[in-house]
């Protein structure tokens, strides 16, 4: 008889959230984690970053005191303070992941695992105190994670000291003037924000034509000129050929429409992407199949392989937390035999840039690519009542939909604490709303909000405030 129900290998935002979901429904669990209690996200990816960028925006906000009316002299900033501050918020959260597996009664094995054949599944762990244990499991969750991709053709690997990937960017010991950051992703322009915010000169390299590539044109456009007002530097379609230490810092060799050129600074941050963490883990010995180096799932977060299921980064993109989370679910309530919905439910992507940029459903290009018909509003934030007294008029929302049915199929926004505004569109598109439940809803005034209303006005030719 299986020592437990379910193991899940992994403790980030999947595989913690999937433990906790599987003991709720009665399922006796275990949870295997090599290194920290809520995975790369809640340590060094997602909750540290977003210190950060809190630190850096309050400092910032400092220079505009005096068009609210205010006064200050002298502001400086602790760089180390700073720092200890964003590990302090892991800590804590990290403890909370302690607590909330306790609650649960979910078993937490420190080490790391590897899979063997067996009916029940076996799961080998090498123990971080020593030794080894073996668990048997009736279904086992592989929440693997991710890590950073290097760029083997340049020979970019993160050393911690002149090159760095999120790890070294998020714990420096010192604060560097300048920096190169490869990739305007979320985590290159999160980075490239906070750094600039401190005053750092800072320039970002992206291989195609436009920043964010995932994000609908218009709004990249919109967000690199916001960017670039704060003196952020851009480098398109241009191609990194080599990196190389230099002196007290690093060259960035680049070629920009068939010609060269090297770009210096002290520092640079690969935020190239990443690579699933499928190797050593065993899944050859099972059989598990891959997908350009992903674990291949079916709807229901299942592999080949009966028994054995893979949720977030592991399996596939989008590669974000709440990706993985809502993944973890659907596949502890599947094991239970629970009712569950469609695992495929719309995600939404957040940047938590100075201004934030935030999205769900389809772009206006992907539309125009899959020849559909829509309608499209925008409404801008320098005309809404809340962003005007609050002193947050940059950005605009941005909506589409499909001009046959009147469905939502997609949105998106640049400007002020957007990504607490973006679950509106989630609720909207996941409820399959039309223009007329969108039209109908009473937004509170003054919020910044209302732009989503206003902008689903627009795309009808209603808008009030334009």
């Amino acid at each position: 008889m299986a020592e437990f129900d379910l193991v899940v290998i992994g403790s980030g935002p999947g595989g913690y959230v999937a433990a906790i979901r599987a003991s709720q429904l009665g399922l006796k669990t275990a949870i295997v984690e090599r290194e920290n209690l809520g995975g790369i996200c809640l340590n060094w990816g997602c909750i540290p970053t977003k210190a950060l960028l809190k630190s850096g925006e309050k400092f910032e906000s400092l220079s505009h005191l005096s068009e609210y009316g205010l006064s200050a002299s002298g502001a400086t900033f602790d760089f180390d303070a700073i720092i200890k501050r964003s590990r302090g918020v892991a800590a804590t959260m990290n403890k909370g992941i302690a607590y909330l597996m306790k609650k649960h009664k979910i078993e937490v094995i420190e080490g790391t695992a590897k899979l063997e054949k067996g009916s029940p599944a076996k799961v080998v762990v090498a123990l971080n105190a020593g030794g080894s244990r073996t668990v048997e499991a009736k279904s086992i969750i592989l929440a693997l994670g991710a890590r950073a991709r290097a760029l083997p053709q340049i020979g970019l690997e993160a050393d911690g000291d002149k090159i760095w990937a999120y790890r070294e960017a998020l714990a420096p010991k010192t604060l560097p003037k300048s920096f190169v950051v490869i990739g305007s992703g979320a985590i290159g322009l999160e980075f490239a924000s906070f750094y600039r915010a401190l005053g750092s000169d800072v320039t970002v390299v992206e291989a195609v034509e436009r920043i964010m590539p995932v994000e609908d044109e218009e709004v990249a456009k919109a967000a690199q000129k916001a960017f670039e007002k704060r003196g952020i530097k851009f480098r398109v379609g241009a191609k990194v050929t080599k990196v190389a230490k230099a002196g007290q810092g690093v060259q960035v060799s680049v070629e920009v429409g068939g010609k060269g050129e090297t770009l210096e600074a002290e520092v640079c941050i690969s935020a190239v992407g990443i690579t699933a963490n499928t190797d050593g883990v065993g899944l050859e010995t099972l059989g598990v199949e891959l997908d350009r180096g992903h674990i291949k799932t079916d709807s229901h977060c299942q592999t080949n392989v009966k028994g054995v299921y893979a949720i977030g980064d592991c399996a596939g993109a989008p590669w974000l937390a709440h990706k993985a989370s809502h993944e973890g679910i659907h596949a502890a309530e599947h094991i239970a035999a629970y009712k569950t919905p469609n695992v495929h439910s719309p995600i939404a992507g957040c940047t938590y840039t100075q201004p934030q940029v935030a999205s769900v459903g389809v772009t206006e290009q992907g539309a125009k690519a899959a020849n559909r018909e829509v309608k499209i509003g925008r409404f801008p934030f320098r005309v809404n009542g809340k962003a005007v007294a609050a002193g947050e008029v940059e950005g605009f929302v941005k909506v589409i939909f499909d001009a046959k049915t009147g469905a939502l199929i997609g949105a998106h926004m640049i400007g002020h604490e957007v990504t607490e505004m973006i679950q509106g569109y989630v609720t909207a598109i996941t409820m399959e709303a039309t223009e007329e439940d969108i039209h109908g809803i009473v937004y509170p005034h003054p919020t910044m909000s209302e732009a989503m209303h206003e902008a689903a006005l627009d795309a009808y030719g209603r808008v009030l405030h334009i």
